[in-house]
This record gives C-alpha cells, structure tokens and sequence, in this order.
C-alpha cells in the first residue's frame, strides 16, 4: 500500500529534482537522480548521481550524512536500485542506515529493479510514498527510459533559425542567426546532454569543436558524434584534430575505410546501411543506446533533421529563433522528406519560451 502524502512532500521532492538536473549529461548510461534526507523538517543531506553513473543519489547523501541519516526520510528522484551491479543495492544502504520513510517521484523501469526497490524497502518496515511530482522526474529521465523500453536514446533536435525558418542564407552564411545569449543558451545545452551528434555536411561544411565553451565547463562537453557513411571527415579537422582529448564517435557505413581517422583517436563505428547505400538511422541510435548513451542532441543539418522526422525519432525541438528574415532562398530547417498530407507530418507540443537576449528559445516536446 503506498503511503500517504505529507504537507512538506513536494517541496523536498522539487530539492531532489533540482539536484537530479545537476547530473545531466554526465550520469549516463546510468539515469540522473538527485536524494535529499530530511528529519524534523530539516535538511541533513543531499546527493546526486556521479559521474559514470556512479555512486548512486542515495550513496551519496548518505555518505554525507552519516549516522544523521537514522529515523530520516529520503526524498528520491526515482526507485532507489534492488540489485547488486558495480555497487551494492542502495535499498539496502536505505535499510542499513535507519531510514524510517521513502519518497519517490517515479519507477524505474530497468527490469532489474521495476517495482522490487520499493518492495524491498516495505518489507523491511520503511514507510514508502510513490509518485511525488513524477511528471518532473519522468521529463528528466526520459532519455534513461527510452534507451530501457526501446533501446535508442533521447533525441533533442537544436535549431537555430530566422523568423521564417531558415538557418542559413543562399551562400550558406549561418553565423550569427541568433545572438551571444542564444549561443550560450546552447552550449548550456551540450552540457545537459550525453552526446552531440551532426551529419557529416555539417562537420564538413562548418568544421565545428562541438564542444561546451562556457566558462569552466569544457570538461562537460557531450561525446561527439559524426553520421558518415563514406568516412569521409578530414584528418584535418577540428573534431580529428581533438580526438585525442575528447571522445569523438564516427558512425559509417561498413565497408568504409576509417584506419587514418581511428589512428588519430576517433572511434570508428560500423552499421548497416540502408536499400539506398546511406546510413541506417535506426541501427545507428541503437549502437549509442547500447554503449550507455541516454541523450543526444543533434546539431544539424538539414538532411539529419529532415531524416530522424521522418522516421519520427525526434522526441523535442529546441527551437532558437533570432529576429531576422532570410528569404526563401535561404536553407531551410529541414530538408524535404516527402510528405504529402497534414495527417503525416510529425506532431510537437509547445511546452514553454524562454528569453535569451533578443532571441527566444522554445522548448516543443513530440506530441504522438
């Protein structure tokens, strides 16, 4: 039976997910889960999962409080873990601690576990109170749920456009579409993600870093992630060139040549390519989801955003807009991918607008 819902609940909740946020783009393959522990109304520790995945939310607050964490309650992002992997259950450390009541926002769906942390802790005499805020905590794991249930990762789709929806001008101009708030806005958005993924006409055409360029957050640059499918990126680019310092992934089609760039540290991975000789978008999100990876956002271009549409694998925009009128001879968001009627275009849901500078940022989530 769960148990019922106290005054205070949502507030220390809202905390954890606060803290669940901090680990975006750095938890994976593991989800991002923030605990928060509270006795008399008052907080005694906090923690979130670490990088790698590892340790858990609940290690870690309960590392910090200590033998504080006796008669507590531990308000907790999602079902603390019921199996022993690389460490031991944090059920048991719940347990082991004098943990008196349990919070969650949401299951977790890894088979491990699904539904066994909260038995296990109802077992051993805990007080257990599902489903606080798990709207949120389900938003912020959504990634973690799709690489369990359907084995891709989440994929955010960032564009940059102009009042009628261009990118770039006739000539390909696309710097600046939007302002230096905007831009930071977006590097903000690498950061939360576990992986940056662009075509290789972008990588060829912009020769982009990809990396997060804030202030002191280098180190929290996404994986990145080149579609080739003839292998064709130069030794001589900024993402070759860097290979060696960060993790750069090339997905091509087999039979590509890719000795030069594996020796200059870039990771080589080979799929299926589709009846049209080109890459098997499936088959490439399932080798991400299959190496840890819970969220991408894609960068461009056209083709990509067009192709993953189409296929109805974009689960949110981030949707920049600058104040500025192309023309319909600029490039568009999305090249065409055949569409006849209304009823088979892709559907989204605007969530909300955020101001950055004399810009906008829209945040749509898919709607089907």
């Amino acid at each position: 039976m769960n148990a019922a819902v106290q005054d205070d609940d949502a507030r220390w909740m809202g905390a954890a997910l606060a803290l669940a946020r901090r680990a975006l783009g750095r938890a994976w393959p593991n989800p991002a889960v923030g605990c928060v522990l509270v006795k008399e109304g008052v907080l005694v520790a906090q923690g979130w999962t670490q990088p790698g995945g590892r340790p858990h939310a609940e290690t870690e607050a309960l590392r910090v409080a200590g033998a504080s964490a006796a008669g507590a309650t531990a308000y907790v992002t999602l079902e603390p873990c019921a199996h022993h992997g690389q460490t031991p259950p944090c059920t048991d450390a719940l347990i082991a601690a004098g943990v008196v009541r349990v919070v969650t926002a949401t299951d977790d769906p890894d088979p491990r576990v699904a539904g066994r942390g909260h038995v296990q802790l109802r077992d051993a005499g805990v007080d257990v109170c599902e489903g606080v805020m798990r709207a949120e905590a389900d938003f912020i794991n959504e990634g973690f749920f799709r690489r369990i249930r359907e084995a891709r990762p989440l994929i955010a789709l960032k564009l940059a456009q102009s009042l009628d929806g261009r990118i770039a001008t006739a000539t390909g101009e696309s710097r600046w579409v939007t302002g230096a708030e905007a831009r930071a806005r977006g590097h903000l958005l690498r950061a939360e993600h576990d992986a940056i993924l662009v075509g290789i006409g972008t990588a060829l055409a912009d020769d982009p870093a990809l990396t997060c360029r804030l202030d002191g957050m280098l180190e929290r640059s996404p994986v990145r992630v080149v579609l080739d499918t003839e292998a064709r990126l130069p030794p001589s680019s900024a993402l070759v060139r860097t290979a060696g310092e960060l993790s750069t992934w090339l997905i091509h089609g087999e039979g590509a040549a890719t000795s030069a760039l594996e020796g200059a540290g870039v990771e080589a991975i080979g799929v299926a390519r589709g009846s049209d000789g080109r890459l098997d978008l499936t088959a490439a999100l399932k080798v991400l989801a299959a190496r840890g990876i819970t969220r991408v956002l894609v960068e461009g271009g056209a083709e990509v955003a067009a192709s993953l549409a189409a296929l109805r694998l974009v689960d949110r925009l981030q949707l920049f807009t600058g104040g500025r009128v192309i023309g319909g001879d600029g490039w568009a968001s999305f090249s065409a991918f055949g569409l006849e009627a209304l009823a088979q275009a892709p559907g989204f849901r605007h969530i909300h607008d955020l101001a950055c500078g004399p810009d906008r940022l829209q945040l749509w989530v898919r709607a089907d």
